[in-house]
């Protein structure tokens, strides 16, 4: 069901909206993407060391084994698969042969902690974020930190060249545009709350004042995080997705059972929201579309 908070959250999803299960039985789901053209659903299992592909037709089947413990993913404008893996620290884009090259790895000559989660600007910038959860057990591989903080980053979309744009959060984790991209959401996970950011032209982020802060009962925190056609701000959160008007206030909550931890939009009219909820992956309609990740 979902959580009312304000009157404005019935123009997005209906009141007696109830999930669909679409898979169930995973270990820990995460970075779900719809490819617009094939119309399927990509996303992540990271205990599991896989990564699954669904769609209407096939249902769920294996698409990466091993995954290195993947967990963010999206596609770039030329439509290949771009990974954030918890097992090797490393961002890595599957070209369209199959083949993984490795875009970043270390900073300063140290390892970076983790990548999570991760999104590429219109102009070909990739922006990722690095906390430490992959160097802790079930999601990732217990091993020593190489790097002191934990930072956003940006991959040059010309020359590869890695920047680190800011370090001053606890754990930063989901992060997205604005439709103009003029600002940058990101989320830190234990501080409950999402961060604004100001976009240069070159990438560089300035502001940063606390956006909004998440509150509520059930399982989960500040995790996936995303902006539909409208600049609505979506972000995992206590007992489920919650919605944000593009002022900060929270709309309601569309909840799951577990702890759900990423989300996205597809099928033709980007008006199904799909859900990587802990064991399960779910779908419900909704009213405002998503917009797609390339064309």
């Amino acid at each position: 069901g979902i959580e009312i908070r304000d009157s404005r959250l019935l123009d997005i999803v209906s009141e007696d909206t109830e999930l669909e299960v679409l898979g169930e039985g995973f270990g820990f789901t995460e970075g779900p993407i719809w490819h617009p053209q094939d119309k399927h659903l990509t996303f992540s299992d990271i205990p599991s060391n896989r990564m699954h592909r669904w769609s209407e037709a096939t249902g769920v089947t294996v698409y990466r084994e091993p995954s290195n413990l993947a967990n963010g993913n999206t596609y770039d404008k030329e439509g290949r698969i771009l990974s954030c893996e918890h097992g090797t620290s490393r961002v890595v884009r599957e070209e369209h042969d199959g083949t993984l090259n490795v875009l970043a790895s270390h900073w300063d000559d140290k390892e970076l902690n983790s990548p999570n989660d991760i999104v590429v600007r219109s102009n070909g910038d990739i922006f990722f974020t690095d906390p430490t959860f992959g160097r802790a057990d079930h999601t990732g591989i217990p091993r020593e930190l190489e790097l002191d903080f934990r930072g956003v980053y940006k991959i040059d979309g010309q020359s590869g060249e890695l920047t680190l744009l800011r370090n001053d959060f606890t754990q930063p984790n989901g992060l997205a545009f604005t439709q103009d991209e003029r600002y940058l959401y990101v989320a830190d996970t234990p501080e409950m709350h999402i961060r604004k950011f100001d976009v240069s032209t070159d990438g560089t982020l300035s502001g940063g004042d606390v956006f909004t802060n998440s509150t509520g009962e059930g399982a989960g925190a500040p995790d996936g995080l995303k902006v539909d056609s409208n600049d609505n701000v979506y972000c995992c959160g206590p007992g489920g997705v919650h919605v944000y008007a593009p002022d900060g206030i929270c709309l309601g909550v569309i909840q799951t059972p577990a702890f759900c931890a990423n989300f996205t939009w597809g099928d033709d009219d980007f008006l199904t929201f799909y859900m990587t909820s802990s064991n399960h992956l779910y779908r419900i309609p909704v009213k405002v579309p998503g917009v797609p990740l390339f064309r």
